[in-house]
Order: structure tokens, then sequence, then C-alpha cells
């Protein structure tokens, strides 16, 4: 790879027929979501792209106009996505991706090019962003420019730059092939405001971003933070963000909240950093503030066992903020394990963090990795009872997904069974454990989630009132719209289910349609 230094007027890069300069300037962007999908995301509600909402923002303060265009949560097939390419006459798509949905990414550029083949091609995100080269060898007929870190400035860049016919080589953070080599410039900056950030909300299709488990709900997400200073083995979130950390102003923050409340009806938001408690002072002013002013929006977020177990004192306002659900990643309960992932944190603060968590009467959630190379049914077995004893509302069994930028993947790839990214999304199994089958993994896997909702089934007693209804939503979710519901659907199977179970799923039947029935309160409670 090499930083070209030779000014040209842009030609797309070298494809099946001879390459055609652009006769055209620049005007519209489509900002197209992968129409991808493996029951994971999908299965608890609509979520719309916050990245796409920023881009869409900086786009059209370059600018430029736009199309938002959520291809993914509209369940859109091939003939909409041209169609509605067809209709907004682009002449830039851009799209971004996770591992899992690669292959989805490049088949919607393609299509794009066969719409007109005059059309730029973008694509951004993690795994185009360590990815480059491999994507841009095989799939160069498809992308034109891969955007490497955060697009907001980068992408009305490089659009500036092909309109004044300059070198996209000049233009930090992109790569690209340039007579069949791929070229890399320099990486861009971070951006330091993040409160300056001009955004698009109103391009939002609003009314499809619903969360299923909550009646009447409009679910919004939204970002606080950007960064990860963690050092997780398996993760590629400190990769990405190069182990940095920025931060929105709490008052920014909640007026955002405000904002999306009061214009278009938003109650719910899920918080998409990977860490927003990480400063202390500025999450308690955050908590403090939405007290105050009450924003009318409940948050759903992600933060790190320490943090928890650091905020027991602060719980009550976590609750009283409208913090309705947390998930803590324990991922394993061995500290052998933890330390292999570089987790950083103690096996016994996992089970602290949950408790307090389910004490404040906000929803638990967590995960367990599992299919690594030294596991057996057995380890399995351990990973559910360890979480029948943490005790969180709910926990899922994921697959280790061997992402090929990851630290943790120089011991993972002699047991990587298949290169077919679609596969690499935390439930399709691709690490071969030395003694079990891929088969006997994913069955193990289902084997694991049926056991503990199973097991959260016959203990909804125990539960505050507005949890039970929750879960109740819950079990709804993982029988008739996961991944999971065909695990589910086998454990409800009248010919295999012990009479308890049947008599246990009976009466979850019934109180789901006494909830039905009459005004459910499917908020937790403000204490």
């Amino acid at each position: 790879m090499k930083i070209a230094d030779t000014p040209l007027t842009f030609i797309p890069p070298p494809r099946k027929g001879p390459a055609k300069p652009r006769n055209r300037r620049i005007r519209r962007v489509a900002l197209v979501t992968v129409p991808y999908h493996s029951g994971v995301v999908e299965s608890a509600g609509t979520w719309l792209n916050v990245g796409f909402v920023y881009i869409a923002g900086a786009l059209r303060a370059a600018g430029y106009e736009v199309d938002y265009y959520d291809a993914m949560s509209l369940w859109h097939k091939e003939d909409d996505i041209r169609k509605r390419l067809e209709d907004f006459r682009p002449d830039v798509v851009c799209t971004s991706a996770f591992t899992a949905a690669i292959v989805a990414a490049t088949g919607l550029l393609r299509l794009a090019k066969e719409v007109d083949p005059e059309i730029v091609t973008v694509i951004g995100n993690v795994h185009a962003t360590f990815c480059y080269p491999e994507m841009l060898k095989v799939d160069g007929d498809a992308i034109d420019f891969v955007v490497r870190g955060e697009g907001e400035r980068t992408l009305p860049e490089l659009l500036d730059c092909l309109n004044a016919g300059d070198d996209p080589a000049k233009v930090a953070g992109i790569a690209f092939l340039r007579d069949g080599q791929v070229i890399a410039t320099r990486s861009a900056a971070f951006i330091r405001d993040l409160d300056s950030l001009p955004t698009a909300w109103d391009l939002v299709e609003w009314p499809i971003y619903t969360y299923r488990a909550k009646k009447n709900s409009r679910l919004a997400i939204v970002s606080s933070a950007r960064g990860c200073q963690e050092n997780c083995s398996f993760c590629s979130q400190k990769l990405f963000w190069r182990r940095g950390w920025r931060a929105r102003s709490p008052e920014n923050f909640v007026a955002e909240l405000e904002m999306l409340h009061r214009t278009y009806g938003v109650n719910v938001a899920m918080l998409a950093d990977e860490i927003p408690t990480l400063d202390r002072a500025r999450w308690e002013r955050i908590l403090d503030l939405m007290i105050e002013r009450k924003p009318g929006v409940r948050l759903l977020m992600e933060t790190r066992v320490d943090d928890i177990v650091r905020d027991e004192d602060l719980m009550d306002r976590y609750a009283l903020a409208g913090i309705e659900h947390i998930y803590v990643g324990v991922e394993a309960g061995k500290q052998a394990t933890l330390d292999l992932f570089k987790k950083g944190s103690k096996a016994e603060d996992s089970r602290r963090a949950i408790d307090l968590i389910n004490g404040a009467d906000i929803v638990s959630e967590t995960s367990f990795v599992l299919g690594m190379p030294t596991d057996t049914p057995e380890t399995f077995a351990e990973a559910v009872e360890l979480a029948k004893q943490y005790n969180p509302d709910m926990a899922f069994f994921l697959a280790i997904a061997p992402w090929p930028y990851a630290d943790l993947y120089p011991q993972l790839k002699d047991h990587v069974a298949t290169k077919d990214y679609s596969k690499y999304n935390l439930v399709q199994p691709v690490v071969k454990p030395d003694a079990m089958t891929l088969d006997e993994v994913e069955r193990e896997l289902g084997r694991a989630s049926r056991n503990f909702f199973m097991h959260k089934f016959q203990n909804l007693d125990e539960l505050s009132s507005w949890k039970r209804e929750f879960m109740l939503s819950v079990f709804d979710i993982l029988i008739n719209h996961s991944y999971l519901s065909g695990q589910m659907q086998d454990m409800a199977a009248a010919k295999r289910m012990p009479e308890e179970v049947k008599a246990m799923l009976k009466k979850v039947s019934a109180a789901k349609r006494d909830i039905r029935q009459g005004e459910a309160r499917t908020f937790a409670p403000i204490p």
C-alpha cells in the first residue's frame, strides 16, 4: 500500500469494462443501510442507524442533498432498493456494515452500480476500517472508496475533492484502488467537539421505529459519547476508537432527548455508547438533569460491571432518571477466561453489578461468550448454572465471533471453520472447539438459552409487577420473533414438555392476554 502523490481527475477504479470519467457534479447522496437480517437485532424492535443521522447532517451542512434510507429496518429487498435509488437518482451511494453484513453490503453497492454505473460507492464502519485491503481486492468492482473511522468530516471532504477534480489521496481517512494497488491515506483526526455536530433527525422515517417489549413505543438510538478505553481482546471498539473516549456535554445530550420527545414523540432510546458512564462526574450530571427536566424518554444502555459497582450509591438516581434497562457483559464466570478476554474485571464483581441493577428495579441483561476451542457441553451447562446464580432478567449465550482484526484472532484462527462473514453474527458458530462439532455448539447454545429462560419462567413471581409485565413481553419476543424462536417453540412443544412447564406456559399466555386487554404499564415506575 502507498499514498499516491499525483493529482488527477477522479476515475473510478478498474472494473470489468473500461473506466469512464465522471461527467456530472455530485449533488445527491443516498445513505442506505444493509438489508441483512440474522434474527438478533431486529428481534427486540426496529433500530435506526444513528451514525447516518450524523453523517446526513454533516453532508447537508456541506451543501449536499441526502436521502437516509433504512432498507434494513424496512425489510426491503433488491427490487425495493432499486426503485428507491431510481427515484432519488443519487450521485453517491454510501453504506455502513459490521462484519456479518459485509457480504450484503457489497451486494448493495453492486446493485447501485447496476442502477447507474456513474454512481460513486462508499462504505464505512469497523470491518471496512480494518479489512479494506481484502475488500478492495475482492470487491473493487463494487467499492469505489472506503471511509476509515468517523465519517462526518471525511465523507464531505471526499465528495468536495471529487467535485473539484482533485486527487482523493489528499483526503485523510480513506482507502481506494488505483492501478490495481490499494491506496490508504493517513488516518483522519477524531472530532473533538461532539456538541457541534449537526444531525438530520427530520430524515428519519419515525413510524417504523419501535421497541417490541413496550406498548406504544417510539424508539430512537442516541449517542452521548464515543470511544472505549478498555482492552477486551475479542472486541472491535477499542481498535476503532484507538482506545480514546470523547463525550458530549450533559446539557447538550439531555436537550436532544427533550427535542426528540417533543418533536418526534420518542419515549424510549437506546444509548449507542460503549461506556456512557466512564466519567462519573459527567454521568452524574446527566442523571441529575434527567431527574430535573423529565425529558419523557426512558433509556436502555450498556456499561461496564466496574462502573455499576462504582456507582452503588447512585443506583436510586439511575432509576429516578429513567434508566430502565442496563446491559453489562459478564462474558465468562472463570477469572482465567476473563483474563484471556482482557476484560479487566473480577468475576465476583459481575454478580454484584447485576444485584445492584436488580435492586434498583431496573431490567438487567448480560451475555456469555461460548464456543471457545476448549469448550465442551459441560462448560455450556456451567455457564447456564452461573447465569441462574447471577440472576439477570435476561442472559444470552453467544458464539465467539473471530473478528479478523481482533487481538484474540491469532489464538482462534486455527479453529476458524469458515470465512463466510455473513455467519459472524454471534449466533451461528464459526469457531470449532476441539471436542465439539459446529452443529453441537449451535445445539448447546440453543439449549443454554432454553434452560435459562425456562428457569426465568418458573420464577416470575419473584419479580416486581412491572418487571413481570416486561418479561412476559420478552417471552413473546423470544418465542415469536427472535433467532431463538425455534428453540423456544421446541421447548413449548407439547410432546416434549413436562406437565409443570405446560402449566407455566398457560399461566404466561393468560397473563399476557390480560395485559393486552387492559392498559398494561410497560414502563418502569418512577420511584
